[in-house]
């Protein structure tokens, strides 16, 4: 089955259904999910873990995260016996500044791009299937995410990006996450709504609009779910 008959089939199903459909119409074997440790990558982990226990857990270790998260991700890394992958940039957060400056300050696209996006660019080129936490309400850049997309990297390999919690409200997050008593990044207790690199995460002012905190309401993406050419 092609990705776009995938991608009609999936819409219309629930995350749990989604998956069960998309796990016997293609093949896993080749699948990962890119994981900040946020409360959807986590939802979505858990659900995959049930059926894909070795699944690889990339984490954008960017070198920049706040310590809880840090603690946190090692804390659920060793509860959940995961597969983590921690992808690194080409530079250190020391040799990158010495070389350009503080650039989360002075250019943080241009941060974004060496510390996130080449990194996952990469990392992706074994894999088929790319999992996420993505959901539409997150941002307006992300209103019309599809639940299964086919993306294409710069390299021109083609893979399947899968965003099962697509059409999940944030009421819908912190019920599964209560129901199932699933632990949660401190973070969100101090008032943070979406969570990245500490320079550039703030508690958003609209509590509408949680990736108003990051970047300074310069931007809304960091560019690793643009980067990809979406196949319509």
């Amino acid at each position: 089955m092609n990705h776009e008959e995938i991608s009609r089939a999936v819409e219309g199903l629930s995350a749990e259904q989604g998956l069960e459909y998309l796990l016997t119409s293609a093949d896993s074997s080749r699948a990962c999910i890119t994981c900040s440790f946020q409360a959807e990558d986590m939802i979505v982990l858990d659900l995959l873990r049930k059926k894909i226990p070795d699944i690889p857990v990339l984490f954008l270790d960017t070198g920049y995260h706040f310590a809880g998260t840090y603690e946190y991700r090692d804390r659920m890394a060793r509860e959940w016996s995961l597969n983590l992958v921690n992808v690194l940039p080409k530079q250190t957060v020391g040799e990158q500044e010495s070389q350009f400056g503080i650039l989360n300050r002075t250019n943080p696209t241009e941060c974004c791009r060496l510390r996130k996006v080449e990194p996952l660019m990469q990392s992706l080129e074994p894999y088929d299937v790319w999992f996420t936490g993505l959901r539409r309400e997150q941002s307006p850049t992300r209103k019309n995410l599809k639940k299964a997309e086919e993306h294409r990297l710069p390299s021109g390999k083609a893979l399947l990006k899968v965003s099962p919690l697509a059409d999940w409200t944030w009421a819908d997050v912190w019920g599964y996450v209560g129901a199932k008593q699933l632990s949660y990044l401190p973070l969100y207790d101090q008032g943070y709504l979406s969570i990245g690199c500490e320079p550039c995460t703030a508690i958003p002012d609209d509590p509408k609009n949680p990736r108003s905190g990051r970047w300074g309401g310069q931007k809304l993406e960091c560019g690793i779910h643009t980067f990809s050419e979406r196949r319509e």
